[in-house]
C-alpha cells in the first residue's frame, strides 16, 4: 500500500482524533485571513482623508500582530501534533512490529499532516472569505463610509499570507514529527496507552504556607492596581506588579493541585456522594500534573476578557461622546485678550513688530479674524458665537483648596493653578441648548459649577455643599447647587471638563474675556459637499496657523475628532479582538486535547465502572462533570483576575468615560461562550465516544 493511500485510510479511521485538531486550524485560518484581508477591503472605502490615515495604521498594527499570532498558532499546532501521536503511540508500535522503517512511518505522518493543512487551508479560506465581507461592513459602518458600491472582495494578498505562513507552520510540525518518531522505542509505543499521568502528593504544611503567601502577594497586586495605583512611580513598576500576579497564579495552582485530595476527602458529604470520588480523584491528578499549562491558559484567558472587555468599552464609549459632545460640524476656539508681557514670554525669538502684530490680533473675535483672512463664512450656517471669562486668582486650587487633596498626582493634565473659566447665564444657556446640558436660572448672587470629569465630581459636591463662595471684581456669589452641573462647554473626544462656572450676565464684563467660542454646521447639502467644505476649513485653519503665528485661533471639526477618536477604538478593538480570539482559541483547544488524552487512558477505569454496575447516563454525567471542571479551574482565578483588570483598564480609561461597561461584558461573554464553550461541548462529545466505543469492544 503507497504511503499516500495509507495516509488517507489513517486519517478516515482517526477522524475522530483528528476533529479537534482540524477545527482548530481552521478557525485559525479563518481568523488569519479575515483580520490580513482588512487592508484590502478597505481601499475601496469612500471615507475621509483622516480616516483613511487611521485604517492604515491600523492596517500596519494587525500586519505586525499577524507574526505574533503566528508563533502563537505555531506552537499550539506543534502541541496539538504531540497529542496525535500519544493518542496513536499503540499503532505506530504495531506498524514497527511489522516490519515499518521509522523513516517510512515519518513519511505516512508527513503525508497525513500535509492532507490535513491542505484541506484546513481550503475549508478555512472559503469560510473567511465569506466572513470577510461582513469584517467589511463593520468597518465601512464604524468609518460611516459610502456602502453604495459595496462589492465583494477577495484578498489575495491575504490569501498568500496565510496560505505562507500555515505553510511554514506545517513544515515545522513535520520536522518536529519526524524527530520525535526517530526517539520512540518500540516498548514505549506499545504501552502509550496504558501509562497514566503520576499522581503526585506534595507536602500538605509547604503548599498551605505557599498559598497564603500567593494569595497575598496576588492580593498586593490588585491593590497597586487599584486603589494603589497612584504609588505606581513608572511602567517599570507595573511590570514588577505583573510578574508578581504571573508568579503568584503559578503558585496557588501549585499548592491548591496538592491540597486538593485532602480538601475533597475532609469533605465527606460531597466526596462519597455518587460518582463525586472518581470525578474529584480524576481532577486532582490531572491539576497536579498541568500547573504550568493551568498558568498559562489562565493567563491567556485573563488577558482575552480584560483585552475584550476593556476595547468594546472603549469603543462604546467612543462613539457615544462623538454623538453627543460633537453636536455641530466644526468648533472654533480664539485666545483673547493676550497680555504683551506673555507674548515676550513666549516668542522671544520674534521680531518687535511681529510680537505687535501677534498682540493686536489677539484682541479681537473670530468672526472679524475671518474677515481678516479672508475666510468665506458663507460655508458655515446656525453660527453660535459666545464667550469665556476669566478673573486673577480664581483657579482650581484657589476654589478647591486642601480637597484636591491627590487628584493633580494622579491625572498629569490636571494642575493647582489651573484657571477656572467663568460663563455669562445667556450664553451657557445657548451652549446647554446645542450640547443638552442641564440650563440654569441664576439670581445675581448666584453661581452653578458645570463638570464632567468623574474624578473631581466628589471634590466639587464637597466644597459646593459647605457653601463656596467666590469673589468675582466685588460680586461675591454663593452656590445655587450643592452638587455640580454634568456638561461640558467645548469639542471633546473624552470627558475633561474639570469644571467651570457659570454666573449672572452683570457678574462678568468684555475686559475679562479670555476666550471666543464659535460653533457651526457646514451649509452643505450632501456628503461631498460636506467634505468640501471640511476641506476648505482645514485650509484655512493651517494658512492661519502658518503666517507667522498671528492668530491664537484653534480649529476642531467634528470629522478630525470622530475619525482620531473611533480610530483609536478601531484599532483597540480590533487588535484585542484578534490576539483575543487566538489567546481563547489556544487556551481551549490545550484543555481539550489534554482532556481527550486523558479519556483515551482512562477507557478502563470507564469499563471497570459499567461491570461494577454504574449505567451509561450516570458515565455520561460523570463525564460531563470531570471536564467541566477541568475546563473551569483556571477560568474562576481568571475572571477573579479580570475584575481588577478591567478597573485598571477603566481608569486609564476613565476620561472616555465608563458607561456601558455591562454591555461590553456581554459581549465578551458572548465571545467566550461562543470559543470556548465550544471546544467544551466538542471535547465531551469526542470522549465520550472514546471510552463508548472503546468499552465496548
Amino acid at each position: 500500500m503507497t504511503l499516500s493511500k495509507l495516509a488517507v485510510k489513517n486519517i478516515k479511521k482517526s477522524i475522530r482524533d483528528y476533529s479537534i485538531y482540524f477545527m482548530t486550524l481552521v478557525i485559525g485560518v479563518i481568523i488569519f485571513y479575515i483580520f490580513n484581508a482588512i487592508e484590502t477591503q478597505t481601499v475601496a472605502l469612500n471615507v475621509s482623508k483622516s480616516s483613511y490615515e487611521i485604517i492604515d495604521l491600523m492596517n500596519i498594527i494587525l500586519s505586525g500582530m499577524s507574526v505574533f499570532v503566528a508563533f502563537v498558532l505555531g506552537g499550539l499546532i506543534i502541541y496539538a501534533s504531540r497529542f496525535l501521536i500519544k493518542r496513536r503511540s499503540k499503532e505506530f508500535g504495531v506498524y514497527l512490529t511489522l516490519g515499518m522503517s521509522k523513516k517510512r512511518m515519518s513519511g505516512m505522518l508527513f503525508v497525513e499532516t500535509l492532507i490535513i493543512g491542505v484541506v484546513s487551508l481550503v475549508v478555512g479560506l472559503i469560510i473567511g472569505v465569506i466572513l470577510s465581507q461582513f469584517m467589511s461592513i463593520v468597518v465601512a459602518n464604524l468609518f460611516e463610509a459610502d456602502m453604495t458600491q459595496f462589492e465583494f472582495v477577495f484578498s489575495s494578498q491575504a490569501a498568500i499570507k496565510t496560505v505562507a505562513y500555515f505553510g511554514i507552520m506545517y513544515l515545522v510540525v513535520m520536522i518536529f514529527n519526524t524527530l520525535v518518531i526517530g526517539k520512540c522505542k518500540l516498548l514505549n509505543l506499545l504501552q502509550g496507552t496504558k501509562r497514566n499521568e503520576e499522581m503526585k502528593f506534595r507536602n500538605p504544611i509547604l503548599c498551605i504556607v505557599l498559598f497564603i503567601i500567593s494569595c497575598i502577594t496576588l492580593g498586593i497586586s490588585y491593590y497597586f492596581v487599584t486603589a494603589g495605583l497612584k504609588n505606581l512611580t513608572g511602567q517599570k513598576d507595573l511590570v514588577i506588579i505583573i510578574i508578581m500576579g504571573a508568579v503568584s497564579t503559578f503558585f496557588i495552582f501549585w499548592s491548591l493541585s496538592g491540597l486538593m485530595m485532602g480538601i475533597f476527602r475532609k469533605m465527606k458529604g460531597v466526596y462519597y456522594k455518587k460518582m463525586n470520588s472518581f470525578i474529584l480523584r480524576q481532577f486532582s491528578s490531572k491539576a497536579n500534573t498541568m500547573v504550568i499549562s493551568m498558568t498559562i491558559v489562565n493567563l491567556m484567558l485573563f488577558f482575552t476578557i480584560v483585552a475584550l472587555g476593556s476595547a468594546v468599552s472603549l469603543t462604546r464609549n467612543l462613539n457615544e461622546n462623538v454623538r453627543k459632545m460633537l453636536p455641530c460640524d466644526v468648533g472654533y476656539v480664539k485666545k483673547f485678550n493676550v497680555s504683551s508681557e506673555d507674548i515676550d514670554e513666549w516668542y522671544k525669538s520674534m521680531s518687535e513688530s511681529e510680537k505687535e502684530a501677534i498682540y493686536k490680533d489677539s484682541q479681537v473675535d473670530i468672526m472679524s479674524t475671518f474677515k481678516t483672512y479672508g475666510f468665506d463664512t458663507g460655508v458655515l450656517k446656525d453660527v453660535l458665537d459666545v464667550y469665556e471669562y476669566s478673573y486673577d486668582g480664581l483657579t482650581l486650587k484657589a476654589f478647591a483648596g486642601e480637597k484636591l487633596g491627590e487628584v493633580t498626582q494622579n491625572y498629569a493634565f490636571i494642575h493647582e493653578d489651573d484657571d477656572m473659566t467663568i460663563l455669562r447665564q445667556s450664553d451657557y444657556n445657548k451652549i446647554a441648548d446645542l450640547f443638552g446640558n442641564e440650563k440654569v436660572d441664576l439670581a445675581e448672587d448666584e453661581y452653578v459649577v458645570v463638570a464632567d470629569f468623574e474624578a473631581l465630581f466628589d471634590v466639587i459636591n464637597d466644597v459646593l455643599g459647605e457653601g463656596k463662595t467666590i469673589d468675582i471684581k466685588g460680586h461675591v456669589l454663593k452656590p445655587q447647587k450643592k452638587e455640580y452641573l454634568f456638561g461640558v462647554d467645548a469639542f471633546e473626544s473624552g470627558h475633561t471638563n474639570t469644571g467651570f462656572f457659570v454666573v449672572s450676565d452683570d457678574v462678568v464684563d468684555d475686559s475679562m474675556r479670555a476666550y471666543d467660542m464659535v460653533f457651526a454646521n457646514y451649509a452643505a447639502g450632501s456628503k461631498e459637499e460636506k467634505q468640501q467644505i471640511e476641506e476648505k476649513v482645514k485650509e484655512f485653519s493651517d494658512s492661519v496657523w502658518n503666517q507667522n503665528a498671528k492668530s491664537f485661533l484653534m480649529t476642531t471639526t467634528k470629522e478630525e475628532i470622530r475619525s482620531s477618536s473611533i480610530g483609536l477604538a478601531v484599532m483597540a478593538s480590533f487588535v484585542s479582538l484578534y490576539v483575543g480570539i487566538i489567546f481563547l482559541i489556544a487556551s481551549a483547544a490545550i484543555l481539550s486535547l489534554k482532556e481527550l488524552s486523558e479519556s483515551a487512558d482512562n477507557v478502563e477505569k470507564f469499563a471497570m465502572l459499567r461491570k461494577i454496575g454504574v449505567d451509561e447516563k450516570m458515565i455520561n454525567s460523570t463525564l460531563f462533570k470531570q471536564i467541566g471542571l477541568f475546563f473551569l479551574f483556571p477560568m474562576v482565578l481568571a475572571c477573579i483576575h479580570s475584575i481588577f483588570g478591567l478597573k485598571f483598564a477603566n481608569r486609564m480609561f476613565e476620561i472616555f468615560g465608563t458607561t456601558g461597561l455591562g454591555g461590553s461584558l456581554c459581549i465578551t461573554a458572548i465571545i467566550i461562550v461562543a470559543f470556548y464553550g465550544g471546544y467544551f461541548l466538542l471535547t465531551y462529545f469526542s470522549s465520550k465516544r472514546i471510552i463508548r466505543d472503546v468499552t465496548r469492544r
